[in-house]
């Protein structure tokens, strides 16, 4: 009872805490949150190091051509980008309109997108935890798309139902990630538009696949919910060009089951092709990717890599269509 009633406090502090330093950065003008963004990325780099040890092991992973020089430049540019990302998550309701939206965003590869988004058939939309992911979500909202999207709760519940209501304030539907399953189901066979993030660290029971040429666990479940139900993929990403609001948002790539291509003939192959779509974006700007978070953790034993070998030879879009 009595660390419930102390977590439930440290709960409350937290939230209040954090709404105070959102209404702090509402009521600042952007170009001063700009300016203390560049500032306290330095400070965090070089002062705090929020868990230095773990980005600079992932960056030695990813680029292990990259001097200590480099990685330092890299590490501050991605605490500045992630600064000011929450600049942008406080300011987006007053900034991003419908009538506004062309001013900070252009699109690459728009028909093809809108197409995509239109199409009477159920859809998946991809994304890492790279550029601004929150914001690229909240835009489909803003242009009139409902997409569904699978989020894993907050461990506070007053910061999860603060965050979930911005998500969900233009047209955005949260699920939750543990459980969803049923959901899921739901919104694809009714033919509809489910988003997720393919870069999650799923354990030994994950889908193996080359992540800058070393092996990471991702989620079987995003390549079964696309094969399961022939809906086809498509990765995106919202690039960072310039200051606050200012992205690129643009379409990596489209795997369709019913083309019929490679990367559509089982889980393994879809999860590889997502894979490599995402580290290209990455590799395109790397300091806009969470390097705060472990990618890579452990390493596929002998079995399982047979296992999933098998499956795979195993599972194909006609047999998954079959079960589903």
């Amino acid at each position: 009872m009595h660390r419930s009633l102390t977590t439930r406090l440290t709960d409350r502090l937290t939230y209040v805490a954090v709404r105070v330093a959102i209404c702090v950065v509402q009521s600042l003008p952007r170009s001063t949150c700009q300016r203390l963004a560049k500032s306290l990325a330095g400070l965090l780099t070089e002062r705090v190091k929020i868990r230095e040890g773990v980005v600079r092991e992932n960056l030695q992973i990813a680029f292990p051509e990259w001097t200590h020089q480099r990685r330092q430049v890299e590490i501050r540019r991605m605490w500045e980008h992630l600064l000011l990302m929450v600049v942008e998550i406080a300011h987006a309701p007053r900034v991003i309109h419908k009538t506004t939206w062309r001013r900070h965003l252009r699109i690459h590869g728009m028909e093809q997108m809108v197409r995509f988004l239109w199409a009477d058939r159920p859809k998946v939309i991809l994304g890492g935890h790279y550029g601004n992911f929150e914001l690229s979500a909240y835009l489909f909202g803003v242009f009139g798309f409902r997409i569904f999207s699978v989020a894993r709760e907050l461990d506070n519940p007053l910061l999860d139902r603060f965050v979930t209501s911005f998500r969900e304030s233009r047209g955005q539907r949260i699920l939750p990630k543990k459980g969803s399953a049923p959901d899921v189901a739901v919104v694809l066979e009714e033919q509809g538009t489910l988003g997720l993030l393919g870069d999650q660290a799923a354990g030994q029971r994950g889908c193996w696949v080359d992540f800058f040429s070393r092996p990471a666990s991702v989620h079987k479940a995003i390549g079964l919910f696309a094969l399961s139900s022939n809906a086809p993929i498509m990765v995106c990403s919202a690039t960072r060009k310039g200051g606050l609001f200012d992205y690129d948002l643009r379409m990596e790539g489209i795997a369709d089951p019913d083309h019929g291509g490679p990367e559509t003939a089982g889980i393994k192959p879809v999860t590889q092709w997502y894979t490599s779509l995402l580290e290209h974006s990455i590799r395109r700007t790397p300091s806009q990717y969470w390097w705060v978070h472990r990618r890579w953790r452990g390493e596929p034993a002998k079995a399982k890599v047979a296992a999933d070998a098998r499956n795979d030879r195993e599972t194909d879009p006609d047999t998954t269509r079959t079960a589903a």
